[in-house]
């Protein structure tokens, strides 16, 4: 909703600042298809030209990111860290009955209690894997943690490759916008020995070519570049809250400390207050007993 309410904004206040400055929305209006047809369709050439159709999917899927936001709420994360809370106690009461849990996650009664996380084939991967090295006697948490980071961190290029498209797009937007303006000017030269008032509409129509490319790059597209790439880099944090509370887990530290040092690391604005959590933890010793 917000991102609707700040395209609205530009618009107005660009528009708006035209008219009120006693601008003419005809020569814009008359121009604007066709200067759009042009700089608006290199822009996409440009982009379906630099990208695979991959990445052509994934960026027009993530188009949704700017105006839905962050994909995980407060709740998932109280959610994530009781998660963690039920596998490591389990691991460490018995840990041949986690195997089982971790093997087939999706039939796994522990994970069926949160499916929003259980959707989530990313965080499921990470713990489980995380959790069978563990098994397997691969428990040194500085090497985990260092094999974590790297996977986290090239989940996270990947995740970031549509943002990097658009921003690629806006960069190239303005040269665009100049392009159709110095197509503007040619066609205008064809009609030197029209009168002026011919002219000057003429020539405005050719500048609409470059006020477009700047509008569209730093109005539009740069902005839901840099959206997506907040909304993407914030739904990151919920992977990292995965790696410090298993890697505190292998430290061997007791599991209400590996938990609460998984939400004192989750971002302040998701992150559930000790009592909340406390609740949420009773809750599920209660279900568990």
């Amino acid at each position: 909703m917000i991102g609707v309410v700040g395209i609205i904004v530009i618009f107005v206040m660009v528009f708006g600042g035209y008219l009120a400055a006693g601008g003419k929305m005809s020569i814009i209006v008359k121009s604007l298809p066709y200067e759009l047809t042009m700089i608006g369709g290199a822009a996409v050439g440009a982009f379906v030209l630099s990208n695979d159709l991959a990445a052509i999917k994934s960026t027009i899927r993530d188009l949704g990111k700017v105006f839905k936001g962050t994909r995980w709420k407060a709740p998932d994360y109280r959610d994530l860290l009781c998660l963690l809370f039920e596998l490591i106690r389990l691991a460490r009461e018995n840990a041949v009955a986690l195997e089982e849990h971790i093997e087939a996650p999706g039939n796994s009664p522990i994970f069926q209690k949160y499916p929003r996380i259980l959707q989530d084939h990313e965080a499921i991967e990470l713990i489980c894997d995380t959790l069978r090295s563990a098994s397997m006697n691969y428990d040194d948490p500085h090497q985990v943690e260092e094999v974590l980071e790297k996977r986290m961190e090239a989940s996270l290029h990947h995740a970031l490759h549509s943002s990097h498209a658009l921003q690629t797009m806006a960069d190239g937007l303005p040269a665009l916008g100049i392009v159709a303006a110095v197509l503007g000017v040619i066609k205008t030269m064809g009609s030197i020995d029209q009168p002026p008032e011919i002219l000057g509409k003429l020539i405005g129509g050719a500048l609409v070519g470059t006020f477009l490319g700047v509008f569209l790059a730093y109005g539009i597209v740069g902005p839901f570049a840099a959206r997506l790439k907040a909304v993407v880099e914030e739904d990151a944090q919920f992977y990292q809250l995965i790696r410090e509370v298993l890697v505190a887990n292998l430290h061997n530290h007791a599991t209400n400390i590996c938990i609460e040092v998984g939400r004192q690391n989750t971002p302040h604005n998701v992150r559930p207050s000790y009592g909340e959590l406390e609740d949420a933890l009773r809750k599920v010793k209660q279900e568990a007993a």
